[in-house]
């Protein structure tokens, strides 16, 4: 059974080789996350996450299979985006970020089973508005997140993370007491 906590410093290594090996897939396979090797994710990215203490990681047994940043932090790029409550309080709203699944690891439902942990993960912190994104590219991340109820409010076209003309899908979801 796959066990969501947060990260420590020796989940590092596990994570940054879970962004690798998508990278490799994406760049042998043609499968579409929209990342760049060194640009976006990088270590630098899972280490400040720990920093922050925002890093969250699923594992199975010693195995980390799948990581992602939570926090309250609504990139800038979000202003841009037709959200369904855009006056909702900042202090009410959560945000995944990053999430990665090891591509090893794919078609056991880790990914849902995150952002499972995420909706309940919010609504215990009494932020019923989530929010995160994607690149219009990540055909399968925007596929599963719209059969876990979440609504694209909108494509915004950007530089994200360093990465030039991205563009970049912001999705929503708002918890009711009946939908955790």
């Amino acid at each position: 059974m796959p066990v969501v906590r947060k990260a420590c410093p020796a989940d590092i290594r596990q994570i940054v080789e879970i962004y690798q090996r998508i990278l490799t897939k994406e760049e042998n396979e043609g499968t579409a996350t929209g990342w760049i090797r060194g640009v976006y994710p990088t270590e630098q990215t899972a280490l400040q996450a720990l920093k922050d203490q925002e890093l969250f990681v699923m594992t199975e047994g010693e195995q980390v299979v799948a990581a992602a940043k939570i926090n309250q932090t609504q990139v800038p790029e979000y202003k841009d985006a037709l959200w369904s409550c855009p006056d909702a309080p900042p202090q009410q709203v959560m945000v995944l970020h990053t999430l990665t699944v090891d591509p090893d690891c794919a078609g056991k439902g880790y990914g849902s089973a995150f952002v499972k942990f995420y909706e309940e993960y919010a609504f215990a912190q009494g932020c019923p508005f989530l929010r995160m994104d994607t690149n219009a590219k990540n055909t399968a991340a925007r596929s599963l997140y719209q059969r876990l109820g979440y609504r694209e409010a909108g494509i915004v076209p950007c530089t994200f993370e360093g990465i030039p003309g991205v563009q970049l899908v912001c999705l929503e979801k708002k918890l009711t007491d009946n939908s955790i």
